[in-house]
């Protein structure tokens, strides 16, 4: 099962600017801020599939949830919250590559492997890569759904900072869909194809702050595999001024 329910990537980094400036609000404190955040995600994954299903109004519940941390830590002091909070594993924890089939699983998502490869290779990538990067940006299905795989898969990383899909879209239909839905709706939102770990792929910056990396897989002239970055601190280094 994908969760789809998280919405796009506008409404995730809304919702979690949102819940930012409840705790700005009350602590004034950005690193404090960002911990209280995170705990938010993190009681949220917690919670089994059916206990998120069955919440009607998510942004609503993390609200409640932030509010509720705050109040905790105005009476039992800042070492009431964890320092680390990661809801989510990174790409290369074991325990996220056994969510894919075992032919899908590499040892680091989503490096490329050391070999150097042949500039024919990097050309073809090249050329697949910005026809996806292109299908992105125009929140185009269709276009997306051509230059994918049968069995094409998508896995997302919101770090535990993002209500990011936690589980990975399988089949050709199902990852064009994933990637519209996430992607779809950004205003004042740039996407550009540039280098990710070393091949083309797609960095989407608003206001040059990188909202987004994606990192594609390709064989033949179609894409296997799409890894997108959403975790804040993750795409720091893809700012630009």
């Amino acid at each position: 099962m994908t969760e789809v329910s998280a919405g796009t990537l506008a409404e995730m980094l809304d919702e979690r600017q949102h819940l930012l400036e409840i705790a700005l609000w009350m602590f004034g404190s950005e690193s404090t801020a960002d911990r209280i955040v995170q705990e938010t995600y993190r009681r949220w994954y917690a919670l089994d599939d059916d206990e998120r299903a069955g919440i009607a109004a998510p942004r609503a519940w993390l609200t409640r949830v932030a509010g509720g941390i705050c109040l905790e830590l105005l009476a039992s002091g800042p070492a009431a919250l964890p320092e680390s909070a990661a809801a989510l594993p990174e790409f290369a924890a074991p325990e996220f590559a056994a969510a894919l089939p075992p032919r899908r699983r590499p040892a680091m998502l989503p490096a490329y492997p050391q070999a150097r490869p042949d500039r024919a290779m990097l050309v073809r990538h090249d050329h697949v890569a910005r026809r996806f990067a292109a299908a992105c940006d125009l929140g185009d299905t269709a276009a997306l759904r051509a230059v994918l795989a049968a069995d094409a898969i998508v896995v997302s990383d919101g770090g535990g900072k993002l209500r990011a899909p936690v589980r990975p879209a399988y089949g050709a239909d199902a990852v064009a869909r994933f990637v519209t839905s996430l992607l779809a709706g950004r205003p004042g939102t740039e996407a550009t194809a540039e280098s990710v770990n070393g091949r083309t792929g797609l960095v989407l910056r608003q206001a040059g702050r990188a909202v987004a990396v994606a990192g594609v897989s390709v064989a033949g002239a179609e894409i296997t595999a799409v890894w997108i970055v959403l975790n804040p601190d993750k795409l720091q280094r893809w700012h630009r001024p």
